[in-house]
């Protein structure tokens, strides 16, 4: 079987294992009365989430763990190891590591003493630079991944240390940007989706087999996550499943040498959290004016009489073709 085959097989069956297990989780969310608490200054329309299960991260990261762990077995304890089988350890600690902080924070926000807020920002923001130098340290100078490739260079870029400072950086806004990204129905699954498909496709192109695997592994239980988050949700995926999607799509990135293309093939997150820094900024400047309606941007657009489909679809539509484009750049 051909590498381009197995690593879509591996979506689908992540994707059938998400699907199946996500109804007994759903059960199980309901009984225990986790669910999402709305922000007063949502729009209205956001009042019929109030209660909905939150949490949902954990849907599609258990599957992921185990059909990893299931496929690089061999690879992780046996006596002829490769550096490249190991290396699919590092998103996965990491998406572990920041699924981890999202549910204390979801927790927090809902039966914790800071019911409706969650974590102190300063406290989560503390732990997501701390998680990301150490991960941009694992991945310079243990796995010695490329520095950076840029389009129409056909050869890397070295850093030297100034590598691990820009790493984590991307790692602690990628993940919350992603954060920011998942406020309506769907949208934070599928952009991350689309996201990491466009990096699997580029680890693939690559010959970075173990990438690209996790990758599309990642995005079919995603997928089977989406099965019960579209609109009208079932189920919201919370800091647990956006910090986790946001930090491990930059590592994928990393690994791949080809992050500059975030800024492509992760548009959407990109705006959404330029509008969040633009509208504060904008705020604190004009001592209480406002830039966007609201921010981050989709409750913009929302505000301007878009429909939460009408937002979903038309974002999606945007990332779907700045990855294609991305993917391109790739080649170039």
């Amino acid at each position: 079987m051909s590498q381009t085959a197995l690593a879509l097989s591996l979506a689908g069956l992540s994707f059938m294992m998400t699907v199946i297990w996500g109804g007994p989780l759903l059960r199980i969310l309901r009984h225990y009365k986790i669910g999402k608490i709305i922000r007063v200054e949502e729009p209205d329309r956001h009042r019929i989430k109030m209660g909905t299960p939150t949490m949902g991260g954990v849907m599609f990261i258990l599957p992921v763990l185990l059909l990893t762990g299931l496929l690089n077995a061999v690879a992780l304890i046996g006596v002829r190891v490769s550096g490249i089988g190991r290396s699919i350890l590092v998103p996965l600690i990491v998406m572990v590591a920041h699924a981890l902080l999202g549910a204390v924070d979801d927790w927090e926000g809902i039966r914790g003493k800071r019911k409706g807020e969650g974590m102190r920002a300063r406290t989560k923001f503390a732990f997501q630079v701390l998680f990301a130098l150490g991960t941009g340290y694992v991945l310079k100078y243990v796995l010695d991944v490329p520095d950076v490739y840029f389009p129409g260079l056909n050869f890397e870029i070295e850093l030297g240390w100034l590598y691990v400072p820009i790493a984590a950086f991307i790692i602690v806004a990628e993940s919350n940007a992603v954060n920011f990204t998942d406020g309506l129905d769907g949208l934070g699954g599928l952009i991350a989706a689309t996201a990491i498909a466009a990096y699997g496709g580029i680890a693939l192109i690559q010959d970075q087999v173990y990438i690209a695997r996790f990758c599309f592994t990642l995005v079919g239980a995603i997928f089977g996550f989406l099965w019960f988050n579209v609109h009208p949700a079932e189920l919201i995926m919370g800091d647990t499943g956006s910090l986790a999607l946001g930090s491990t799509f930059a590592v994928v990135a990393l690994m791949t040498g080809q992050w500059p293309l975030l800024l492509v093939i992760g548009i959407i997150p990109l705006s959404e959290i330029l509008s969040v820094v633009i509208q504060v900024g904008y705020f604190k400047l004009t001592k209480g004016k406002r830039f966007f309606k609201m921010a981050p941007l989709h409750l913009h657009f929302e505000l301007l009489g878009w429909s939460e489909t009408q937002v979903v679809q038309r974002f999606w539509l945007i990332g779907l073709m700045a990855a294609l484009i991305g993917i391109g750049l790739s080649l170039v």
